[in-house]
């Protein structure tokens, strides 16, 4: 069937992360071939025409860049909560993270009153899989969760680092988040940073997160072919190591290190 966009109740939005490369993909496949699959909707309680989508928002998006007015829909009959949970059984081989269980898991406790136990029955697992996920959700700032959602903080990432940062330090994670999003970081970089941080002190750790472009510099350098050094084939005592050039950058260790302030490694480098 087809319905209008101003029929759709979109509550279920704000648990899908973006993907800016797969909207760019979707976008060009719907301008060049239509819509091919329907989006899944229910009928909205007690409100005649009003349905909410279940699955398709994406697509939907797609077709508002596209200046469509319509979208082809299947009613799913049966009830939202229920409706949920099937979608999400159906989309079990998609890669999810537990940070996005964890939104799912709060929105059907906060909007259906679900217990934890009844959370546990309808995920099949036990009780203390789900209060892990919330305890998640729990544990990271809004503005943190937000970013994943609108795509600028790989959910991946924010799992593997920031997540274990805000048990030590809520500061130190909203501050590493901001970097991650200033810096472009992929996963590679954000694992960087992180493994510094948390094998550093708290000077160590606060040097790295007030100069992250020095950090990142000083790791690219280090990754770099090695130029000529001098001395190479000079006369000199066996075994002697050749003198390093000027041009040599210290590594990140030693930029790091509680003796040296980054802006005086600066200086040297």
């Amino acid at each position: 069937m087809q319905l209008e966009f101003h029929q759709l109740e979109c509550r279920w939005e704000h648990l899908r992360v973006r993907h800016p490369a797969r909207q760019r993909r979707l976008l060009a496949s719907l301008a060049d071939c239509g819509q091919q699959a329907p989006i899944v909707v229910v009928a909205a309680e007690g409100q005649p025409d009003r349905y909410v989508v279940i699955d398709g928002y994406k697509r939907i998006a797609a077709l508002k860049q596209l200046g469509r007015d319509t979208v082809e829909a299947v009613v799913w009959p049966m009830s939202e909560a229920a409706a949920v949970l099937l979608d999400r059984s159906l989309r079990l081989s998609e890669h999810e993270t537990a940070l996005e269980v964890g939104w799912l898991l709060e929105e059907l406790e906060q909007r259906f009153g679900y217990s934890l136990e009844e959370l546990a029955r309808r995920f099949d697992r036990s009780v203390s899989w789900v209060s892990r996920r919330l305890a998640l959700v729990e544990l990271l700032p809004d503005g943190i969760q937000r970013q994943v959602r609108e795509g600028q903080i790989a959910a991946q990432v924010a799992m593997k680092f920031l997540v274990p940062v805000a048990r030590q330090s809520l500061e130190d994670c909203q501050r590493m988040a901001a970097i991650f999003v200033d810096h472009h970081c992929d996963t590679r970089e954000a694992g960087q940073l992180y493994a510094a941080w948390r094998g550093g002190s708290a000077t160590i750790r606060q040097r790295i997160l007030d100069d992250p472009a020095l950090f990142f510099k000083t790791q690219r350098q280090e990754k770099a072919p090695a130029g000529p050094v001098a001395g190479r084939g000079s006369a000199g005592s066996a075994g002697q190591r050749p003198a390093v050039s000027d041009g040599h950058c210290p590594s990140s260790s030693t930029l790091f290190s509680p003796s040296i302030r980054p802006g005086n490694a600066e200086a040297k480098s």
